[in-house]
């Protein structure tokens, strides 16, 4: 009868593939997969490494790499991912949170809102956004929209999970379209903003695998940022509309404001020293 492999052994496995993948994959993503088959947090897993895995377990585990080595992005083989500090269920409808839009949050917990303000989370995907600023701001009503109704059902998923449904409504809509922005205190959105042209020089986890609906968007990734700016002459006075924005784009997005009613009154930037999220309030 052959031995089981112990998980030390899995794991060492699983890294030197990794490590030899064009993509670079990190090594400690064979803990997350593994952990992820077994049900054990990567520290309980890590003290675990002398024990043996079952063969159905392991089998499992080597098919979730293979996966991975052919550049499925891990949080949709775990089916998670962390968003300022708490579990979002994601999959191929959604696109995976990325750090960067945590800042988002940052920005908007910032501000002096009403005691309950009402929330426009524009293109809201997996709702990690509308969920968090549930969370944050316990009194806080939200409208979460998106064009895609696949990424509203994960959306809805989240909000349950997080126990915010009743404070969390989705509908969908492309941009401002149905929506009556005077109704809202604040505007959040991390818009497709992605110029098509970049395509090949993304990696092949996101160009193969996330929605294109969320990634790209037309006139060199500006046509959503455009949308949002021209569209935000809707807001009342006093509202604020906070966008996640790209590499390059603050002063398109500064243009595109001199143009409208709005004008940029703040931009922040990420753990990278990039623009990456613009404040635009109503001019005068």
């Amino acid at each position: 009868m052959t031995r089981a492999a112990t998980v030390d052994e899995l794991l060492a496995g699983a890294r030197a593939r990794l490590a030899a993948a064009p993509f670079a994959p990190s090594g400690r993503e064979a803990s997350l997969l593994l952990g992820h088959v077994l049900g054990l947090d990567e520290a309980r897993l890590l003290a675990r490494g002398e024990r043996p895995v079952a063969a159905p377990a392991a089998a499992r585990f080597t098919a979730l790499l293979e996966r991975r080595l052919g550049g499925e992005p891990v949080a949709y083989l775990t089916g998670t991912k962390e968003f300022y500090g708490r579990p979002f269920a994601v999959d191929a409808r959604v696109l995976v949170p990325r750090p960067e839009t945590e800042h988002l949050v940052e920005a908007a917990l910032a501000l002096a809102l009403p005691p309950t303000p009402r929330i426009l989370d524009v293109g809201t995907g997996s709702g990690c956004l509308a969920v968090t600023l549930a969370l944050e701001r316990p009194r806080a009503r939200l409208l979460a929209t998106d064009r895609s109704p696949g990424a509203l059902v994960v959306a809805a998923a989240n909000a349950r999970r997080h126990g915010v449904a009743g404070r969390v409504r989705l509908a969908a809509a492309d941009l401002f379209a149905g929506v009556r922005l005077d109704r809202f205190d604040l505007v959040v959105s991390n818009p497709p903003y992605v110029d098509p042209a970049e395509r090949p020089r993304l990696s092949q986890e996101v160009v193969d695998f996330e929605p294109e609906s969320a990634l790209f968007a037309g006139d060199g990734g500006l046509a959503a940022l455009a949308g949002l700016v021209e569209g935000g002459a809707g807001l009342r006075r006093g509202a604020t509309l906070l966008v996640e924005i790209g590499y390059g784009q603050l002063a398109a997005v500064e243009d595109l404001a001199r143009a409208s009613a709005l004008h940029v009154t703040a931009a922040w930037p990420d753990y990278s020293s990039i623009p990456r999220i613009v404040r635009l309030d109503r001019k005068a």
